[in-house]
């Protein structure tokens, strides 16, 4: 179509979309002009259209808005003015223009996929955003005052006012100008940068990125971490230079921002998927084939797959009245010998999983995970941009090698796991991001190997306010066992010939649209017997704590929310919308299961969550305090307590020197005792 043939059916199009706004019906009511009231009802200034209501009414009009949008746009902003003269025209004086805004075009582009022939066309582009600018209010109409007292209107469509060169009523080229910034139009402007799906990007690429830019009120809309559908116009933006070059950089300027904030938005779920997943569920053993088809190349490891399931399927998130949220979302660790699988496992869970970000604990750093303050280099602003856990929003975070993260990075990550929030206070920017993530971690012991004489703290190097965060842990140790063995190596022989060992039950396809079916819709409800179920679990393990005078706590009401969420999840496996007792049941095996393991007191042999929430059991801390004792005691007697004096007096209660070595390292450094003289402490007074 030619550019004569395009202005002259522009011209023609007025008439034809303001019939389209009047005349189009949806079972038998005017659709559009419904719209219409309603948006002068609602003082508001833009109205949405469907493209696909456009090209059901009138093809070519459609084939029109994508060849040639800046005009067709323009005469639907025209169309609209006319209807709403029609039926409030005193609301046109309330507001400068009606902005049309299009959604559900035929085809969403990748950013990898934008050519140059899509450049000046309407385009749909998904992606996520990384990074926004801080709103700005930007020129669109300069009225500048020449010298001779008369002022002239300029439109400003790039990112340079231009001043004009002749005055239209002196006819004088030279002469002072001046903007007249109180008469000149402004509107609300925002570049953001969105960057490509990862789950979307080609195995060893880099992403791609693009800048849109949006105005009025699409300004805030979205959030670095979110996930959106943009339309806009494809445009080309040069160097702004006087020198013209030849290359240009594309970005899109908005019409409408669509943000996706659901894993089913992503994915599409067909009727007949719909109704393949509502038979799966009536399958009694349904959640054992789900379980069954998470990484089935690899052997064994049921509760942890069965942990992953729980984690993919999560809890129900709530709102309190007062404003508190307590989170749905599961939070699972694995902490393993070499060999045992643990990489296989997340990144077999970053493919199926609808929405995932793998990132590994050695290359992150605390801005990565969370968000950073960046400069841009043209325009010298500083940009928001989202980091792992904030682009994982409503999906799973995969971290792998979490103990080879520094200190200083994991500190970040601690609000991300409870609070699901990033807050983020630098160079002026002050913002709190959404990261509503689960997060799947796995780490290696500290000495190379899991030692069953120490406790999960002493032998991962993670602080107990991250382990404690956790729902569930698992230790995955290597003991040799020759039937265990045999069967392994049975299995990892069959993989390698190619077998149908490694076929899923239900394939990852299907699995992923019966994760996210099953996210949007099933919001399962304690029954009064799961109820009573947990709460007599958690009873009952707190009970032991007051059997016995000074015995250590065995459970907290961190392990009682997760037990909730436990069974909720498992609970939504079946698209139940009542969590059952079996549900219950479940959760509680798996608490009492990792309690069991990793929440014991090496010493006492008894279950002290303490373990878990502080990184000390009880015995170690009563130890801790008589060490404390005997150098006041010895401090007090002769002025200072020799280090020679203090073992010999703890070995006489069984403490060993290693954790006497301990307390005086950290009384040291919490300014409790100082170094009297070479060897000999004292109580700071």
């Amino acid at each position: 179509m030619s550019s004569e043939t395009i202005t002259a059916v522009v011209v023609d199009a007025l008439q034809e979309i303001e019939e389209f706004i009047k005349n189009y019906k949806v079972d038998g009511r005017p659709k559009y002009r419904e719209l219409v009231r309603r948006m002068i009802l609602e003082n508001r200034f833009d109205l949405e259209i469907d493209f696909n209501d456009i090209m059901s009414y009138n093809p070519k009009l459609a084939e029109l808005l994508i060849r040639n949008p800046e005009n067709t746009i323009k005469k639907f902003s025209k169309a609209l003015r006319n209807v709403i003269e029609y039926e409030a025209p005193e609301y046109l004086e309330k507001i400068y223009e009606v902005i049309p805004r299009f959604k559900n075009l035929p085809f969403v582009y990748k950013i990898r996929d934008i050519r140059s022939d899509l450049v000046n066309k309407l385009i749909a582009v998904e992606g996520i955003v990384v990074r926004a600018s801080p709103p700005k209010q930007k020129i669109v109409e300069a009225v500048y005052q020449h010298e001779c007292g008369n002022e002239v209107v300029v439109p400003v469509t790039g990112d340079v006012v231009e001043k004009p060169v002749l005055c239209p009523y002196c006819h004088r080229s030279s002469g002072n100008w001046k903007l007249l910034e109180e008469k000149s139009r402004f509107r609300d402007f925002q570049r953001l940068v969105i960057q490509e799906k990862p789950e979307e990007m080609p195995a060893g690429r880099m992403p791609r990125s693009i800048d849109v830019d949006v105005y009025d009120n699409l300004v805030d809309v979205a959030r670095p971490g979110d996930r959106v559908v943009v339309v806009g116009i494809l445009k080309l933006r040069g160097s702004g230079s006087r020198r013209v070059k030849s290359l240009y950089d594309s970005y899109i300027e908005v019409n409408n921002i669509i943000v996706s904030q659901r894993m089913l938005e992503e994915i599409e779920i067909t009727r007949e998927d719909e109704e393949k997943i509502r038979e799966l569920a009536k399958d009694p053993l349904i959640r054992r084939k789900i379980i069954a088809s998470i990484a089935p190349a690899i052997y064994g490891l049921w509760d942890i797959k069965e942990a992953i399931a729980l984690l993919l399927f999560g809890g129900v998130p709530k709102v309190l009245p007062d404003g508190t949220r307590i989170r749905g979302d599961i939070h699972v660790l694995m902490i393993g010998d070499p060999g045992t699988a643990k990489s296989q496992l997340l990144q077999y869970v970053s493919r199926i999983a609808p929405r995932a970000i793998y990132t590994t604990g050695k290359g992150a750093t605390a801005a990565g995970l969370t968000a950073a303050v960046v400069r841009d280099k043209q325009t010298g602003e500083y940009y928001l941009e989202a980091g792992a856990l904030v682009l994982a929003d409503g999906g799973i975070a995969c971290i792998d090698e979490i103990d080879k993260m520094r200190e200083e990075d994991r500190v970040a990550i601690h609000e991300a796991m409870e609070q699901q929030t990033i807050s983020i206070a630098k160079a002026g920017i002050v913002a709190r991001l959404n990261a509503r993530t689960s997060v799947l971690a796995a780490g290696n012991p500290r000495y190379g190997r899991y030692l069953i004489n120490r406790s999960i703290a002493e032998n991962v190097n993670l602080p107990p306010t991250i382990l404690s965060r956790f729902d569930l842990i698992f230790v995955i140790r290597d003991v040799p066992n020759i039937e265990r063995d045999s069967r392994l190596a049975r299995h990892i022989a069959q993989v390698h010939a190619a077998e149908d060992i490694t076929k899923p039950l239900i394939d990852a396809d299907m699995v992923r649209k019966y994760i996210a079916y099953a996210r949007k819709y099933v919001r399962p409800v304690l029954s009064e017997e799961a109820k009573k179920m947990l709460e007599e679990f958690f009873v009952e393990m707190r009970k032991k704590s007051l059997e016995v005078p000074d015995s250590p706590i065995a459970i907290t009401a961190r392990q009682f929310e997760a037990l909730i969420r436990l069974a909720e999840a498992h609970a939504k496996m079946a698209l139940k919308p009542i969590v059952g007792e079996e549900d219950a049941a479940e959760a509680i095996r798996l608490m009492k299961s990792m309690l069991e393991s990793v929440g014991i007191d090496v010493e006492s042999g008894e279950i002290d969550i303490d373990v878990i929430m502080t990184g000390k059991p009880k015995s170690q801390r009563d130890k801790m305090l008589i060490i404390e004792n005997i150098i006041r005691t010895l401090a007090k007697e002769e002025g200072c307590a020799k280090i020679k004096t203090i073992i010999a007096k703890a070995k006489e209660q069984d403490i060993e020197d290693r954790l006497v070595e301990e307390v005086l390292t950290r009384m040291r450094r919490e300014g409790l005792i100082y170094e009297a003289r070479d060897g000999c402490y004292a109580p700071v007074m």
